[in-house]
């Protein structure tokens, strides 16, 4: 290996250097301050742990993400975090074991097998919140609104929500009598939106050719309440097995989308009808935030039941979670975090060190090691003493 590669970063793995380190900092302690002021405690999982504990209530979603290695000590196999939210799930069930509302936020590395899409990386850096005990809509609009206002930190503007709710698929798919090879490749062609593969289907499967040609219609919706009207007397003329259950999740839609505008009216609210994101992890409302500036998903949550039943307590849950380093690149933030910076004379006088003290108040301020040191480069202004008294001049 040649001196020039042999520091060579690995494809996918990047790193922050200034000024975007101290962008992110910032961003970082302002967001943590919003989520404390909602009641949230900061928590620090491990990097690393035992590969059923990082899977527990996953299913299979983060098995190909993860990176695993075999622990020395015990000879067990364990894995790098490729995402933050079931720890926090197994902290609140095994370790805090409250049995009333638990809110807690993290900030922290994850690594990832393959970058989640083409515009990020391998190693996001993961901030979120999460809210257990609480089943109602209140907590998923609480979480909603964090979320929202986690992008607003992060001077992110022309917010776009798309909503999803497990239930509606769901319950379609209990009212057909599907095999399960059947129903994997309705589940494939609603993820990929492919109309003709459900067309497709609908005529291979004559007992259930209604309900997979509601499925390829919803997949055709777009819009705002008025896809709501439509799935909900399409499901009313069929009258499915599991009508109750789409119903349900077609009424928390409206109300999660009608107490979301009246909060954050200037936030554009839609219906994704084919996210299945974490089908088998999540447990009903679902959302993502968009923005014109990129074309992925800056921040995504939902509620998500069912995984701490594994660490041994069932708790309801809902929670959001970003890349700080998406939010970054997208704010096009770094500008607005540089600092003026000083230069002043090297030198051990107390009136001097005491105007270094004041300017360092609002002001970078680099002091000379000596009188023959340059760093001019960094600095846009300098301290100078004139008349006996100490004054700043631009550079």
């Amino acid at each position: 290996m040649s001196v020039s590669e042999r520091w060579l970063l690995p494809d996918g793995v990047d790193e922050l250097l200034p000024p975007e380190a101290w962008a992110v900092e910032k961003m970082r302690r302002s967001m943590l301050d919003v989520y404390a002021s909602y009641g949230y405690d900061l928590v620090t999982p491990p990097l690393i742990e035992y590969l059923e504990s990082l899977y527990t209530g996953t299913g299979n979603d983060l098995d190909l993400q993860t990176f695993k290695v075999t622990d020395q000590l015990t000879g067990r196999m364990m894995g790098v975090r490729a995402d933050i939210t079931p720890q926090v799930a197994r902290i609140d069930s095994h370790l805090i074991k409250t049995q009333g509302l638990s809110r807690l936020c993290y900030v922290d590395a994850v690594l990832h097998t393959l970058p989640a899409h083409k515009q990020t990386n391998r190693c996001p850096l993961q901030i979120g919140c999460e809210l257990f005990g609480e089943k109602g809509q209140a907590a998923d609009l609480e979480v909603i609104s964090l979320m929202l206002e986690t992008l607003e930190i992060a001077n992110i503007n022309n917010i776009h929500i798309d909503l999803a709710h497990v239930g509606i698929y769901k319950g379609l798919i209990e009212s057909a009598d599907l095999d399960k090879s059947t129903e994997a490749k309705v589940f494939d062609a609603l993820s990929r939106k492919s109309i003709p593969e459900l067309d497709a289907l609908a005529q291979s499967a004559p007992d259930n050719t209604d309900i997979i040609l509601l499925i390829r219609d919803i997949a055709n919706l777009s819009g705002g309440v008025t896809a709501l009207e439509k799935i909900r007397r399409n499901v009313e003329s069929l009258k499915l097995r599991s009508s109750a259950t789409i119903l349900a999740a077609i009424e928390e839609l409206q109300s999660i989308t009608n107490q979301i505008q009246q909060r954050f009216s200037s936030v554009e609210i839609g219906f994704d009808f084919c996210e299945l994101r974490g089908y088998n992890y999540h447990t009903g409302i679902m959302f993502s935030a968009f923005t014109l500036d990129y074309g992925y998903a800056l921040a995504k949550g939902g509620r998500y039941d069912d995984v701490g039943k594994d660490f041994g307590e069932s708790r309801p849950a809902t929670g959001f979670s970003a890349d700080l380093k998406t939010l970054l690149r997208v704010s096009k933030r770094p500008d607005q975090c540089v600092q003026k910076t000083v230069l002043a004379p090297a030198g051990n006088d107390q009136d001097l060190l005491n105007k270094l003290s004041e300017l360092r108040k609002s002001a970078r301020v680099i002091q000379r090691l000596s009188d023959e040191s340059d760093e001019t480069f960094s600095c846009q202004q300098q301290l100078v003493k004139e008349n006996g008294t100490w004054q700043l001049i631009d550079l």
